[in-house]
């Protein structure tokens, strides 16, 4: 396996202790299908071109700049080493501020994961000493890091024989949830629903894989597109949307005999015997839109490619 570059390097700093790192990211989306913007007309692909606002004149790529608007219209013009000569100690450091229990952190505020490992031999004893201290107290460090430019609070946690770093949301990059959830009224939960339910769960109760995920959507796709390389026509796959059954005692009490009945065919125990379903509960219907981006790229030749199933990783 070839070598992979790092996303960052610079330091992890605890106090008088600092270790150097490399930092790489640690998601992906390469494996998506991706789709080109094309000319209807020609079939060719369509290249975006920069306009002058004013003068409608293409632009050319060198004399592309950046500036910040501070009325309608007029710009203060900044260069790339202005920017670069606003030097904070976390443009190459992540200094420990300080640990936190894990269970403290709002998952919302959770956003980019990276790994991170010490990028030398001598490095390794302090990591590992960070790293182990951590993971005995079961804490996580907080700091702060700059990534493409902009300071961001990182978490780090051991991970394996690594760390995780995962940078974590500004408090004002979050919607308060109370407007959403305003119009959610007080509900007493019956107890015979609430038991049926209950039992519902626990007959899909199981670890978490995420081996098994499978995006169907891309998986339709790609059999779509190679269906169309081949020369077939592209049929639309019917996916008949589940129905809600209005009466929630009917609608868990079917499910729940679903489920016993898969385990009494594997020689499981029989289902409990279910409550009788109750009338009169509203029916609530939903529908999901599913998109797909259109990212940029080289440029490719014009012979379509063979299209394949979106590889898998190991581990």
């Amino acid at each position: 396996m070839a070598a992979v570059r790092p996303y960052w390097k610079g330091y992890i700093k605890l106090a008088l202790v600092s270790c150097p790192i490399d930092l790489f990211t640690a998601s992906t989306s390469g494996e998506r299908v991706a789709f080109r913007q094309i000319n209807k007309k020609t079939g060719n692909r369509i290249r975006q071109q920069l306009v002058d606002d004013v003068t409608r004149q293409p632009v050319e790529a060198q004399d592309k700049g950046r500036g910040y608007e501070y009325a309608k219209d007029s710009f203060v013009m900044i260069e790339d080493e202005e920017l670069e000569a606003v030097e904070i100690e976390s443009n190459h450091t992540i200094e420990i501020d300080s640990f936190v229990p894990r269970a403290e952190i709002d998952e919302r505020f959770l956003e980019s994961p990276y790994y991170i490992a010490p990028n030398n031999p001598v490095a390794q004893e302090a990591f590992a000493v960070i790293r182990e201290a951590m993971r005995s107290r079961d804490m996580v460090a907080l700091g702060r890091v700059v990534l493409s430019k902009r300071e961001r609070v990182i978490m780090l946690q051991p991970w394996d024989k690594g760390l995780l770093g995962t940078t974590l949301r500004y408090p004002y990059e979050l919607k308060d949830a109370a407007g959403y959830f305003a119009g959610i009224s007080d509900v007493k939960v019956d107890a015979e629903l609430l038991g049926l339910a209950q039992h519902n769960l626990k007959s899909k109760e199981g670890r978490f894989d995420p081996t098994k995920f499978a995006d169907r959507y891309e998986q339709a796709v790609v059999e779509m597109l190679q269906r169309k390389q081949s020369g077939l026509p592209a049929t639309a796959k019917a996916f008949a949307p589940q129905t809600a059954t209005p009466d929630l005692f009917e609608a868990f009490r079917r499910s729940l005999a679903a489920e016993m009945k898969a385990a009494n065919d594997g020689g499981k125990a029989k289902a409990p015997k279910a409550a009788q379903p109750k009338k009169g509960k509203p029916k609530v219907d939903g529908q999901r839109e599913l998109l797909l981006p259109i990212p940029g790229g080289k440029a490719e030749e014009k012979q379509p490619a063979k299209v394949s199933a979106p590889r898998r990783k190991a581990g």
